[in-house]
């Protein structure tokens, strides 16, 4: 178990659950009592947000270190990949229970996946300390391109479309898969 908390402190899993967490009461306390759903644009850039807060932790102190090391990394990557979309998601439905409308848990679950997948993609093209640049640069796209028609725009735009859209979620979860499978296989880059 010791190995746990060292491999947590080293990846700043204390200070990312802190950012996430802040962030989602903030999300709470300005959307308390506020009639409607919250814009779907806030809930992505709130993700987005947790996500890059989160994606800090994708590379250790010492890259040579994780390489020469003589333990498994790829379960390890894997796992630490799909804990970050985890817990992104589940502190934004942890608002949603608290009574804030927010987007549909579907919504939530998909674009979670799509941006952690961005965010290891990052970690292995760039190195964690820009980890977080693929899913803020796909966020602004998606935020300020018009959306083409058709399929182009729900595979552009998945972050924005509706529960239900196929080539949307298909979009996500093929990011989430190829950033985990990049990252767990490569790990950051240098």
């Amino acid at each position: 178990m010791r190995w746990l908390i060292l491999y947590a402190r080293s990846r700043q899993v204390p200070t990312s659950v802190a950012a996430v967490t802040l962030v989602a009461l903030v999300l709470w306390a300005l959307n308390l009592g506020r009639p409607g759903p919250v814009d779907l644009g806030l809930v992505v850039v709130v993700l987005t947000a947790n996500v890059a807060a989160a994606s800090v932790g994708l590379g250790g102190r010492d890259p040579a270190l994780e390489r020469t090391a003589a333990i498994r990394w790829v379960p390890r990557r894997a796992a630490h990949v799909l804990l970050i979309g985890a817990f992104a998601s589940a502190a934004l439905l942890a608002v949603r229970a608290a009574g804030v409308e927010l987007a549909p848990t579907e919504v939530v679950v998909r674009d979670g996946a799509g941006l952690v997948g961005l965010a290891a993609l990052g970690a292995a093209l760039c190195g964690a300390q820009f980890a977080w640049t693929l899913p803020t640069g796909w966020l602004a796209f998606t935020l300020l391109v018009p959306t083409p028609r058709g399929t182009v725009g729900e595979v552009l735009h998945w972050m924005s479309f509706p529960p239900g859209t196929a080539a949307s979620a298909a979009t996500a979860w093929a990011l989430l898969a190829t950033g985990t499978v990049a990252y767990a296989l490569a790990g950051p880059r240098r």
